[in-house]
């Protein structure tokens, strides 16, 4: 059976669902393939990484990036993002000083001020006075001998909770405290696959997976592409290849010629005794893969945190960054790194690397020691454009007529990229005009109570603990 769309989309990944939920609000007709079950099963994502403060090495142009993108990814998914802050350190034994952290903070506080200007809805980070505060050691004294707040409500009750369980006596001060919020990736597939599924405009097809595409753009007919599946072929004006760390496949298929770096992390989740009060995402900074890489606490809720720690024995791994070749758009990993990437990981590799990230992040929050493996890891691997391995902002290719190739690197650059894909369908007159910008009425129509059902369900049926799906402070 032949179908026809206007817009074939390859990928369900974040990337790929915010452009079918955009081009649907715009009108404009589309396909979505996703060969799992449900979208967004890419690499994990805990927080919105609004304004860079987890990558001391990138631009302040990077930064200020992320900061409008984060903004703008929280106004459309507000219910996957967790409102508490992010507790940033540097170690003493590290080469970071935290003037430099302090300098360019005070840089993205104006930037804040400049967005909130532009449109007061952008005040989503809390007032931009409040978007950092920092604590020297004498009020971390302080605050050391004051009561535990079980729900926090000011920046000083959350470090409060949080330095009672730190050894700050190993770190550099001032720390800091700013308005980094979490990220809740089951909920924000959640909520697109829900939104999708309720719109006339998208036709999403999971579990099914792309056998072949043909170039027909040279035939002069109502359609460039022809995708094939095992049961169906698709005919489309216009092609996005949003497939992550495959991207390159595609490329392969059509001939094109690209330069990228794809890599393999994970991360850990794990099980501690209760506390009796909530705490911030605790970030102790590092030199990435050294034995001294940032370590990364993610509090989730029922007593489960998710660990990065930027080593090779813990996130990163040997051989874990490849990169394209001259004659191959595709990067390959080793059999190693392929076979963890299909869910075949070994319960001692997983026992292993979840303990040295518990005694990781053990040096700095000496109780969380005593806290056991909680689930499989996390993982999943992510491409880079080019060849700086520090490129942290996503962008969108254009690299022939009627084709799109997506290659975010955070998921908090989905709907730039997105955007920027409509402009070029439109100079490209695959649809005459847009209908004028809708709201985000698809998103906004997806009630909580069913976001909460299926990003359980996401949790559980990809082998997780349902906690993983919730927000620490419930909304």
């Amino acid at each position: 059976m032949t179908i026809k769309h206007d817009v074939g989309i390859i990928g369900g990944g974040v990337s790929g669902v915010v452009i079918a939920l955009k081009l649907s609000e715009y009108g404009i007709d589309n396909i979505l393939f996703e060969k799992e079950e449900s979208v967004v099963n890419g690499p994990p994502f805990c927080h919105l990484h609004a304004g860079g403060n987890l990558y001391p090495d990138i631009s302040d142009e990077q930064c200020r990036i992320l900061l409008k993108q984060s903004i703008e990814m929280a106004r459309l998914f507000p219910q996957s993002i967790d409102e508490r802050p992010t507790f940033i350190s540097i170690p003493k034994t590290e080469k970071y000083a935290v003037s430099q952290i302090e300098n360019r903070l005070d840089m993205l506080v104006d930037y804040y001020k400049t967005l909130i200007a532009e449109d007061p809805e952008n005040e989503i980070l809390g007032a931009p006075e409040h978007y950092y505060k920092l604590y020297n050691k004498a009020d971390l004294q302080v605050l050391a001998e004051q009561p535990t707040t079980a729900v926090p409500n000011t920046a000083d009750e959350w470090m409060c909770n949080a330095i009672k369980l730190i050894d700050y006596n190993l770190l550099k001060t001032p720390v800091i405290l700013v308005q980094e919020y979490g990220w809740n990736f089951f909920r924000l597939g959640a909520q697109a696959q829900l939104a999708l599924n309720s719109s006339k405009e998208c036709t999403l097809k999971t579990n099914t997976f792309v056998t072949d595409i043909k170039d027909v753009r040279s035939k002069k007919i109502d359609h460039n592409w022809e995708i094939h599946t095992k049961d169906n072929i698709y005919k489309v004006k216009y092609l996005v290849n949003s497939s992550g760390f495959k991207t390159g496949e595609i490329d392969n298929s059509l001939h094109l010629k690209s330069e990228r770096l794809i890599e393999f992390k994970a991360a850990y989740v794990s099980k501690w005794q209760p506390i009796s009060g909530l705490i911030p995402e605790l970030i102790f900074h590092g030199e990435r893969g050294t034995p001294h890489g940032m370590a990364q606490l993610t509090p989730y809720r029922d007593d489960y945190y998710q660990i990065h720690g930027m080593t090779n024995d813990i996130t990163l791994f040997n051989d874990g960054m490849v990169q394209s070749k001259t004659d191959d758009a595709q990067p390959e990993f080793n059999s190693e790194i392929k076979q963890k990437l299909s869910r075949a990981w070994s319960q001692e590799d997983i026992n292993t690397r979840t303990e040295n990230a518990i005694a990781f992040v053990g040096k700095f929050v000496p109780s969380f020691t005593s806290a056991t493996v909680g689930g499989p890891p996390l993982y999943g691997a992510q491409q880079i454009f080019g060849d700086d391995p520090n490129l942290r902002v996503g962008e969108v290719h254009f690299p022939s007529k009627f084709y799109a190739r997506s290659e975010i690197i955070k998921a908090s650059s989905a709907l730039t990229v997105a955007n920027q894909i409509i402009e070029k369908i439109v100079e490209e007159d695959i649809v005459v005009e847009l209908i004028k910008e809708l709201p985000t009425t698809l998103l906004k129509s997806i009630s909580k109570t069913d976001i909460d059902a299926l990003a359980g369900k996401f949790a559980v049926d990809r082998g997780y603990p349902e906690a993983l799906s919730k927000l620490v402070i419930d909304k």
